[in-house]
């Protein structure tokens, strides 16, 4: 592992050696890759939904805590507007606290049943949204830690006004006083240091994680990631004000053509959207199969390597691109810097 070569609000808030933090990705976030992500200097999130069987969650966990030695790592709780989606999340939570884990990132719906009761058992919150609209709104009423903002090139839930990154990065910062985590579109080292250039405390990164050998996933959706192009992405579901970003296959474009039609019963997109789908896809290796979360950032995919080695990539590449700034800087502003 890298040593330690920034020091932010959010490597001192959360104990980590690097301002990378991995958000939780759905059904890949298990106890394998969250610890590798922590036992390499940075911060990683189980996805409670993941495991909503009994015992599952908990078995995680555990497992968790044994990767990792006993160092800190974080549960994802992700709040559906279907409400029917959300009757588990109150039970893992309480799960989560006996268990010891007192960091926790939450997205969807805005944290309201949960963060008052993180916050009671000393533990870190930081909320993921789309908007800098919705990061000033969460940042001002909820007593989180910190906020992340996700521009336009991030997979997943991209929101619906599409704003990029390298506009939402300032701004969120402009307008937050909280410690912002910036993601969407990063998956170099210097796309690290830049966010962090522009204010921002970590980068929030996903994608560039899904060809990870610590990721369950079978190789062929791997070898899609690395073999995808910025423009090998598509947007779905924008038409139910739940945009999507995710591989371009079989199955985004035969949600787009009932987008083009005008279909507006969800009952006829459910085929192709539940999540279940998506699982079996990732353990079959079919990447045509359901709605696969990826960003554009998967250009920057190259290798299936461990997590320790990516990471070891972009903090050095970080590094590099701090120091060509000191380098290119000139005059004044070189005497203000030394």
């Amino acid at each position: 592992m890298r040593p330690q070569r920034f020091k932010t609000r959010i490597t001192e808030l959360f104990g980590i050696d690097h301002p990378i933090v991995a958000g939780g990705l759905m059904w890949l976030a298990d106890a394998n890759y969250v610890a590798a992500v922590v036992n390499a200097g940075g911060m990683g999130y189980i996805t409670a939904k993941t495991f909503p069987g009994p015992g599952e969650f908990e078995a995680e966990l555990d497992k968790a805590r044994q990767l990792t030695g006993g160092k800190p790592f974080g549960v994802n709780l992700y709040m559906s507007v279907h409400t029917e989606h959300n009757k588990d999340l109150p039970a893992q939570l309480e799960i989560a606290l006996d268990r010891g884990v007192r960091h926790f990132e939450t997205a969807g719906l805005p944290p309201v049943d949960f963060v008052e009761t993180i916050k009671n058992a000393g533990g870190v919150v930081f909320h993921k949204v789309a908007t800098v609209k919705h990061a000033v709104s969460a940042a001002s009423k909820l007593p989180i830690d910190a906020i992340a903002v996700v521009g336009a090139e991030c997979g997943g839930h991209p929101g619906l006004n599409l704003v990029g990154s390298i506009v939402q990065a300032p701004l969120a910062v402009q307008r937050i006083d909280k410690p912002v985590l910036i993601g969407g579109g990063i998956g170099t080292g210097a796309q690290v240091a830049a966010v962090l250039a522009m204010g921002a405390e970590a980068a929030l990164i996903g994608t560039r994680f899904l060809v990870a050998s610590e990721i369950w996933s079978h190789d062929a959706i791997k070898q899609r990631v690395l073999d995808a192009k910025e423009t090998d992405t598509t947007l779905v579901l924008a038409s139910m004000r739940n945009t999507f970003r995710g591989i371009d296959n079989e199955t985004t474009r035969a949600i787009a053509e009932l987008e083009k039609q005008g279909v507006t019963d969800f009952e006829t997109y459910r085929p192709y959207v539940t999540g279940k789908i998506q699982k079996e896809a990732y353990a079959e290796g079919n990447p045509e199969k359901g709605i696969l979360s990826m960003g554009q950032s998967c250009v920057f995919a190259d290798r299936i390597e461990p997590v320790e080695a990516i990471m070891d990539r972009l903090i050095d590449e970080a590094s590099a691109a701090a120091g060509r700034m000191g380098g290119i800087t000139v005059g004044a502003a070189a005497a203000a810097a030394e």
